[in-house]
C-alpha cells in the first residue's frame, strides 16, 4: 500500500530548485508494463518540495504509482538509456531527460520504501512525451532504498 500524499522521504537532499507544476500531463508512449490501455496520465506533485510524485491514470479506474524524481535521491544515477528511446521522445540524449523512478512502500512502511533504478520513466521536459525504459544491462537495482 502507499503511503497517503502528505508523506515525505526524510533524511534526502534539499528539493530541486524549480517549483513543480502541482499536475502536468504525461503521454506514454508505450503502457506500462502490465497495464495495457494506460497510456494518459498526470504527474501530480504528493508534497510541496517536489521530492514525491504521484503518476496516475487519468482513466477512473486507471493505475497510481508513487515516483520520485531521480536526481535528489540519487546524484550518481546514469542509465544508459538506449538512443532509441530518446529518439522516440524527440531528445537528441539522456540529458535532456528529466528521470522518475516508481517507488514501493511495503507494508505502509514508507521507511522500507525503495525505488525501481532497473525501469526509470524517462520524461522529455517539453513535450511532456514519457516512457518506461527497461535497462538491460542490470547494473541498477529494481529495488534500491530511498534511506541508506
Amino acid at each position: 500500500m502507499t503511503p497517503s500524499p502528505t508523506a515525505t522521504l526524510p533524511d534526502r537532499p534539499a528539493a530541486p530548485t524549480a517549483t513543480p507544476a502541482p499536475v502536468r500531463a504525461l503521454a506514454l508512449a508505450e503502457p506500462l508494463p502490465g497495464f495495457p490501455g494506460h497510456r494518459a496520465y498526470v504527474l501530480v506533485a504528493a508534497d510541496p518540495s517536489g521530492r514525491v510524485f504521484w503518476l496516475q491514470s487519468v482513466a477512473p479506474d486507471g493505475p497510481r504509482f508513487l515516483a520520485v524524481p531521480a536526481a535528489p535521491y540519487f546524484p550518481d544515477y546514469a542509465p544508459a538509456v538506449p538512443p532509441g528511446a530518446c529518439a522516440e521522445l524527440g531528445m537528441s540524449e539522456v540529458g535532456e531527460a528529466e528521470l522518475y523512478c516508481l517507488v514501493t512502500v511495503p507494508d505502509g512502511d514508507i521507511t522500507a520504501a525503495t525505488a525501481n533504478l532497473r525501469a526509470p520513466v524517462v520524461v522529455n521536459p517539453v513535450t511532456s512525451q514519457a516512457r518506461q525504459v527497461v535497462l538491460a544491462d542490470g547494473r541498477h537495482p529494481i529495488r534500491r532504498p530511498l534511506r541508506r
